[in-house]
C-alpha cells in the first residue's frame, strides 16, 4: 500500500513532511525543522503516533525540532552520522541502508555536496524520494561542505531514478530557481511554461513541491549540465545570481 504524505510549511521557507504507511499505520517525520509545527501537523492528521524521524543532514533548520518532537512522542531518530553533532541518533544510517516504516522499505542514498554526510530516502516501490537539500525543483543545494565533484555525483545518482519518481525537497526555492534558469538565455517553451505556472502558484501562496524527476532531467540546468566543470560553473553563477 502507498505512503500517505502530509506536507506543511515551516520556518521561513522549509517544508516539513509526515509520511504514513497505510498498511501498518506507522508514521515518520522527514526532518524536524520546527518542533511545534511538526507536532501541530501530527495532531491535525489524527494519526496519533510518530514512530520515526528520518533526518537528512545536520543543519539546524532540519534538526532543531528533533528533541522536542522526540520528547513528546517517544519516536526513534535515524540519520547520518554527521547529525550526531546536534541531535541524538538511535541509528546511524549509511549508503544503501534500509529503513522500514511498517511495510514500506525506504532505501538510503548518500548524497554529499550540500553537506558531507547528507542522505536521501527513496521508496523505490512507489517511486517517491525525499531528497532534503540536495535536489530542488529547477535547482540544487549550495556546496557548504562538499565539492562540485561530490554534488555532481549525487545529482547523477538521483537522476538515475525513474522519470515518474515524485521528489519532495525541503525548501520552497522554485521561483528563484526558475528565474535563474530563464536567465541562462536558451529559449525553451517547456521551461517558460513551467516558470509561468510556478510564478502563478507562488503568487497564490501555493506550493510548487513535489516535483517530478523526468521534468527535472529535462529542465533543471544542474541536471542538464554536460560534465562536472559545467556544473561547477553553473553552481558558481547561481551563488552570485540576484535576479
Amino acid at each position: 500500500m502507498p505512503l500517505e504524505i502530509r506536507q506543511f510549511p515551516c520556518l521561513s521557507d522549509n517544508y516539513g513532511y509526515l509520511v504514513r504507511d497505510r498498511a501498518s499505520g506507522c508514521v515518520a517525520a522527514v526532518d524536524a525543522p520546527d518542533g511545534a509545527a511538526v507536532l501541530a501537523e501530527l495532531a491535525a492528521s489524527g494519526w496519533r503516533r510518530l514512530d520515526l524521524i528520518l533526518n537528512t543532514h545536520w543543519h539546524p533548520d532540519h534538526t532543531q525540532g528533533v528533541e522536542a518532537v522526540k520528547g513528546q512522542t517517544g519516536c526513534k531518530v535515524v540519520g547520518p552520522e554527521e547529525s550526531s553533532r546536534l541531535i541524538t541518533l538511535d541509528r546511524v544510517l549509511a549508503d544503501e541502508d534500509e529503513v522500514n516504516l511498517g511495510e514500506t522499505a525506504l532505501r538510503v542514498m548518500h548524497t554529499p555536496g550540500h553537506t558531507l554526510g547528507h542522505i536521501a530516502f527513496i521508496d523505490h516501490r512507489a517511486a517517491k524520494a525525499f531528497v532534503g537539500d540536495t535536489l530542488f525543483a529547477l535547482g540544487c543545494g549550495r556546496l557548504f561542505e562538499g565539492t562540485p565533484e561530490q554534488m555532481w555525483d549525487s545529482l547523477t545518482r538521483l537522476a538515475g531514478l525513474p522519470d515518474d519518481t515524485r521528489v519532495w525537497c525541503a525548501h520552497e526555492y522554485t521561483a528563484a530557481n526558475a528565474r535563474f534558469a530563464l536567465s541562462l538565455g536558451t529559449p525553451d517553451p517547456e521551461l517558460e511554461g513551467y516558470a509561468r505556472d510556478v510564478f502563478a502558484l507562488r503568487e497564490a501562496g501555493q506550493s510548487t513541491v513535489p516535483t517530478i524527476m523526468g521534468r527535472e532531467k529535462r529542465l533543471n540546468p544542474f541536471l542538464c549540465a554536460t560534465d562536472v566543470a559545467a556544473f561547477a560553473a553553473l553552481r558558481a553563477a547561481k551563488d552570485a545570481f540576484r535576479g
